[in-house]
């Protein structure tokens, strides 16, 4: 019988390029395992070294890593074949010194402003690398503290590595060990630097600084940077990880993890108190399903605003929790922003309330968003149905009929959501989308209201006033 576990470790693993012209061959994926450790070394010989390409340190990326020592004797190696045969006949002992170790030291430097590498001292007696610190110049590499080593053991790989590697997957795995988390920002942002033009740069990573640093460059770039969550899939399956939008809910579960208890602490720069039945105040798992929709929507857009139900429109309005005294005194500089529903409010009963601080929505409550003709639209081209649009949006007028011949009001499409739920779910043959309507407004169509669409914007101004 074939045991998978027996088989060799290159047929577990099959790797698929985006450009389907691109082969596999050395030096198309480099790697570096978690367990990087080379404390101390020196030198008294110089000796050839082969390719880069043909180096191999690892099996596993549970084994040890120790690559500074070999790069160190590259470097010494490359140096003397240039000397003989590639420096020009002009060049003089200060600017060779500079091209071998002048990269190296600028790039350490930006991140360790009071360490400077000085040399590679004398790689036939004790060589090693020597630096600069404060007053205490020449110190050998062993003195380094152990975050000094981790940084310095990557820049310097990469760089060294660069030419033999120039358009790898660099894949480094908790590029942050043995690093404050100060450090952790700046030390991604010199590695996405040094990595080829060509190149790209994977991490695994819980660090907080480097999450953070990841975020600047996503907001800056939003096409240079993706997100890959393994939390919550079962992998003894068939499992496909799509990059995750880095929403606020992506970010409260990353901090969970690199946090735990201490996630909570992290506060959004405003909350809008909005109308529903806050958690616990009701069984059920529809309770904050209008703050739970708001925030899936605004997700993108406004990822440090944090949406809570607050009870009906009158505990709203009245800040009966208290949240309007309590979240400034705990969190400098935060905004808390009311919204209630338009209900039957008269024009100018809604602008008295905005003067107040309370944001009134301009139709009569969320569903009348949910279910708008345009998003109803979407909904049935998402599912490659868009001929059955005119059918749906006709079920959806009876369903207001129906609901205004029970005395409710022409526009309560909240009274006529269940209708309208059921009917989409048989025309449109949709399965797996929630069991009421309330799972179905959240799985399916809050995702379909999206910055594009007249509704978002109408919703936007609403909440948000602009």
């Amino acid at each position: 019988m074939d045991d998978p576990l027996s088989r060799e470790l290159k047929d577990c693993v099959a790797v698929y390029f985006h450009d389907i012209a691109s082969a596999w061959r050395p030096g198309i994926l480099y790697f570096r395992s978690a367990y990087r450790n080379d404390p101390e070394f020196s030198f008294d010989s110089l000796e050839r070294v082969g390719p880069a390409v043909d180096e191999i340190r690892f099996r596993r990326m549970i084994e040890g890593d120790a690559a500074v020592a070999m790069n160190y004797r590259r470097l010494t190696s490359d140096a003397f074949q240039n000397v003989f045969e590639h420096a020009k006949p002009e060049t003089n002992i200060g600017e060779f010194r500079e091209s071998v170790v002048g990269e190296i030291r600028d790039s350490v430097n930006r991140i360790f402003p009071d360490l400077v590498l000085r040399s590679l001292g004398n790689p036939l007696s004790g060589g090693t690398f020597r630096f600069d610190k404060g007053t205490v110049s020449g110190f050998d590499y062993k003195n380094l503290s152990g975050g000094e080593k981790a940084a310095f053991d990557l820049l310097l790989d990469i760089i060294v590595k660069r030419p033999a590697f120039p358009d790898a997957i660099y894949c480094i795995d908790e590029p942050e060990a043995h690093m404050n988390s100060r450090l952790q920002g700046a030390l991604l942002q010199e590695l996405l630097n040094l990595v080829p033009e060509s190149g790209q740069l994977w991490i695994s990573t819980h660090s907080i600084g480097m999450m953070r640093k990841a975020r600047e460059i996503y907001e800056l770039a939003p096409g240079t940077v993706a997100f890959l969550d393994f939390d919550g899939h079962d992998f003894d399956s068939k499992v496909v990880i799509s990059p995750s939008r880095p929403t606020r809910i992506f970010w409260e579960k990353v901090l969970r993890v690199a946090l735990d208890d201490l996630a909570g602490l992290v506060a959004p720069q405003e909350i809008v108190v909005c109308e529903g039945n806050p958690i616990g105040a009701v069984p059920g798992k529809n309770a904050e399903h209008d703050a739970r929709c708001y925030e899936t929507i605004f997700a993108d857009e406004k990822p440090d605003v944090k949406f809570i139900a607050g009870g009906n429109s009158h505990d709203v309005k009245s800040d009966r929790m208290g949240f309007l005294a309590a979240f400034p005194m705990i969190v400098a500089g935060i905004k808390v922003r009311r919204l209630i529903d338009g209900d039957d409010h008269a024009p100018g009963e809604a602008a008295q309330m905005v003067t107040e601080g309370i944001r009134v929505l301009g139709r009569r409550h969320l569903e009348s968003y949910l279910y708008d003709d345009e998003i109803l639209t979407a909904l049935c081209q998402s599912v490659g149905k868009a001929a059955e649009v005119p059918l749906l949006l006709a079920e959806k007028k009876n369903a207001l009929s129906v609901v205004q011949a029970q005395g409710k009001a022409p526009d309560d499409v909240k009274s006529a959501a269940g209708l309208i739920y059921t009917r989409a779910k048989q025309i449109l043959g949709l399965t797996k989308i929630g069991n009421d309507q309330k799972a179905f407004a959240r799985n399916v169509l809050c995702p379909l209201i999206t910055p594009d669409t007249a509704t978002y914007a109408g919703l936007k101004r609403d909440i948000f006033g602009v």
